[in-house]
């Protein structure tokens, strides 16, 4: 196979030398209304590319390369236990993309908490505004381990609401949310 970035033979989707050139992460905090800390890895317009493959096939590869670049390097560096959990990992397309995400945080301090934390409302979030996340909210419900410290993650952080929604939703069921994880912020 080649490449997708240089058109050279390569056995990954993305080579290596490609990855280092355009898929090493620079870390930004960016706080919800509530001040609850969102860590990001790249900008939006960076990876725009590449999460437009979410839900087609090759996003299961595409994927697993970004969280091998950006996650697991986050994860090997994290000496506190926790739990990471990824927001409404439901498989589309064959696959979940915030289980990839999960799974590569995955060290002998975070465990993954798979399926635990799931919106009950299914609309799509993709390109809508401010009011129609505030009138269609997420309605997650939590069915996994209580009073456990848990890291979110997600994909993209566009408003910050989703995440405001799941950290409440963790907070009364006795968790505690330290802080998310996301691999672009769409305001960056």
């Amino acid at each position: 196979m080649k490449c997708l970035l240089c058109d050279r033979l390569s056995l990954i989707h993305i080579c290596r030398e490609c990855q280092k050139k355009h898929l090493s992460p620079t870390i930004k905090e960016r706080k919800t209304a509530d001040g609850f800390s969102i860590y990001t890895f790249y900008s939006y317009s960076e990876i725009e590319l590449f999460l437009k493959t979410k839900h087609k096939y090759i996003g299961y590869y595409i994927y697993r390369i970004l969280a091998k670049n950006s996650f697991s390097l986050f994860a090997k560096e994290f000496e506190e236990r926790a739990y990471v959990v990824g927001i409404d990992d439901v498989a589309v397309s064959g696959y979940s993309h915030t289980a990839i995400l999960a799974k590569a945080m995955k060290t002998k301090n975070i465990k993954p908490l798979y399926g635990s934390l799931r919106a009950e409302n299914k609309v799509s979030y993709s390109g809508q505004s401010l009011e129609f996340r505030l009138k269609n909210p997420r309605n997650f419900q939590y069915r996994g381990k209580k009073g456990i410290d848990i890291i979110l993650l997600d994909d993209v952080i566009t408003t910050g609401l989703t995440i405001s929604e799941a950290v409440g939703v963790l907070r009364k069921e006795g968790c505690s949310p330290l802080f998310a994880l996301t691999l672009a912020d769409a305001k960056r």
